[in-house]
């Protein structure tokens, strides 16, 4: 058996969904474009330095819409997937996604972004299996703006990976080969965990690591 996996934000998309949404919250008139934007770039730079804190962050992101109703949160999602997602989608990101498909691998985003905004991106993607952070859920299924469980971040990415596996009565040592590919040095703890790690797309401080330990370079986008 063969496992591949794929971060989501600025691996398969050349964009940060979880900023985009944010962004979007603002375009909506959901969430105050001045205070909103200052607060959500300081998130995003914590999160490129890789010093997130991720429940405050989720406090903050869903504070704009986790109030709204059912049906407004579901046409702020379809809307977000059509004028902001759908022309960020490559020919090269899907064809990457296809080849392992045809190759017959098990499919899985693992995505440190809450699984409101990832799970219909990674359906476009035509995967399945999406780890994510997920959003805590009342009693009535209203989101609470806290992490339910370990969240997708750093270190939780295999974490939640091995848990997935456990799930399936599987294990790790199960596949001869896993794959996973990121741009990201947040991903360091799941990239160094595979056997085949790919920097896709990466930063330059990824991507002076990946050279220094012989890891395969991908550039899906120009």
């Amino acid at each position: 058996m063969r496992l591949t996996l794929f971060d989501l934000d600025g691996t398969l998309l050349p964009i940060d969904s979880d900023h985009a949404f944010g962004e979007f919250m603002v375009r909506l008139g959901w969430a105050d474009a001045q205070a909103h934007r200052i607060r959500n770039d300081a998130f995003f730079a914590d999160y490129q330095a890789g010093r997130l804190d991720m429940d405050a962050y989720i406090d903050f992101a869903t504070a704009a819409w986790r109030g709204r109703p059912a049906h407004e949160q579901a046409e702020a999602s379809r809307a977000f997937m059509a004028e902001v997602i759908a022309p960020v989608l490559h020919d090269s990101a899907r064809e990457l996604v296809e080849r392992h498909r045809r190759a017959g691998d098990r499919l899985a985003v693992v995505t440190a972004t809450n699984d409101f905004i990832t799970r219909p991106i990674a359906s476009a993607f035509g995967i399945d299996t999406l780890i994510a952070t997920e959003l805590q859920r009342d009693a009535q299924g209203r989101i609470t703006g806290r992490i339910a469980g370990v969240p997708a971040l750093r270190d939780g990415k295999p974490v939640r990976v091995r848990q997935w596996l456990a799930d399936q009565g599987l294990r790790w040592s199960d596949f001869e080969r896993i794959t996973f590919y990121s741009d990201s040095t947040n991903d360091l703890p799941l990239l160094e965990a595979v056997s085949e790690p790919v920097a896709t797309n990466p930063g330059p401080d990824l991507e002076r690591m990946a050279r220094e330990r012989g890891w395969t370079i991908l550039r899906l986008f120009p």
